[in-house]
């Protein structure tokens, strides 16, 4: 009964503080939104990955009437296909790329990010340039290798992902001889997922810039040598271990205010979680969800992922 008591309370306290708190943060949205890749966003930085050479359809969705433009900064080519649509092939250079999609009057705009990736055919015995990569687990209906990898170098690490998350978060945990290059797999939906969490987060009260992402991407090597399932979402780029950390002091935070920091305050964060994907318009980011006690390593954290399947457990 307590125990209830001190939760509906903290709940108060954050409902209470929830106007101040959000009027200060800044979702970094544009009031139009590019699909492309089958997903559709509206934050002034995105991300798309795409392999040498190939092509994919941007189209501006719910924005205002007016004039849409689409430049190039470095190499590629785009073909406009309608008012609001273009067809953009990638350079066959792997390596980061610019776009940038401007509204009506050139009022506010989206720069994409384009990640072109480094083909899994260049992985030999599981390394790809001094990088130990492993090897990933027979393909089956739901689970099929990489085709690529994005290149992380010392010039690209701190690229913003999303308004809100950097490239360099994502980076596997494991040692390197080299310091660079690193390789990243990553999912945009697990960005927008992200992204709409830590918007949520700051509604609740957490005045917090990033989710503190403790683990992200996970090569085949790393993932078999810290023990995962076999199959591990990380191995795909689709999965996120977070917490929320208002004073970069790598702890979660004592979200539920009962003076301290333990499984329970995952538990909150995972709750709060749980109710805000139940939203119809939320359902694409289906997926996995659980929460995690601290243990010498690490602090209290939850997983969440866009597997597409509903997922739910206690670690």
């Amino acid at each position: 009964m307590r125990r209830a008591l001190v939760v509906a309370c903290a709940c108060a306290v954050l409902v209470a503080g929830r106007d101040a708190t959000a009027d200060k943060f800044d979702p970094e949205t544009a009031p139009f939104a590019v699909m492309f890749n089958g997903e559709s966003s509206s934050y002034r930085d995105t991300s798309a990955f795409l392999m040498p050479g190939a092509s994919t359809t941007l189209e501006v969705v719910n924005g205002a009437t007016g004039k849409y433009s689409l430049s190039l900064k470095e190499e590629g080519s785009t073909v406009q296909q309608g008012l609001r649509r273009w067809r953009y092939t990638a350079p066959t250079r792997p390596g980061l790329y610019s776009l940038k999609l401007d509204g009506p009057g050139n009022n506010d705009s989206v720069d994409i990010h384009v990640f072109v990736l480094v083909p899994a055919s260049q992985v030999k015995n599981g390394w790809l340039n001094g990088y130990q990569i492993g090897s990933y687990p027979p393909a089956s209906r739901s689970y099929i290798p990489p085709k690529g990898f994005v290149e992380v170098t010392k010039d690209n690490e701190d690229t913003k992902v999303s308004p809100h998350f950097r490239l360099n978060q994502f980076i596997c945990k494991q040692d390197t001889v080299a310091e660079f290059p690193k390789y990243v797999v990553l999912e945009q939906r697990l960005l927008l997922k992200l992204e709409t969490i830590l918007e949520h987060v700051n509604r609740m009260g957490f005045s917090v810039d990033t989710l503190h992402v403790m683990s992200a991407y996970r090569t085949p090597y790393y993932n078999h040598a810290i023990g995962d399932v076999k199959y591990s979402q990380h191995q795909w780029g689709s999965a996120a271990d977070v917490y929320i950390d208002p004073h970069d002091k790598d702890r979660m935070e004592d979200l539920n205010r009962d003076g301290r920091i333990d499984i329970a305050d995952s538990k909150f964060l995972y709750d709060r979680i749980e109710e805000l994907f139940e939203r119809k318009d939320l359902q694409k980011f289906e997926g996995g969800l659980g929460f995690y006690p601290a243990t010498a390593a690490h602090p209290p954290f939850v997983h969440v992922d866009v597997r597409g399947t509903k997922a739910r457990w206690k670690g």
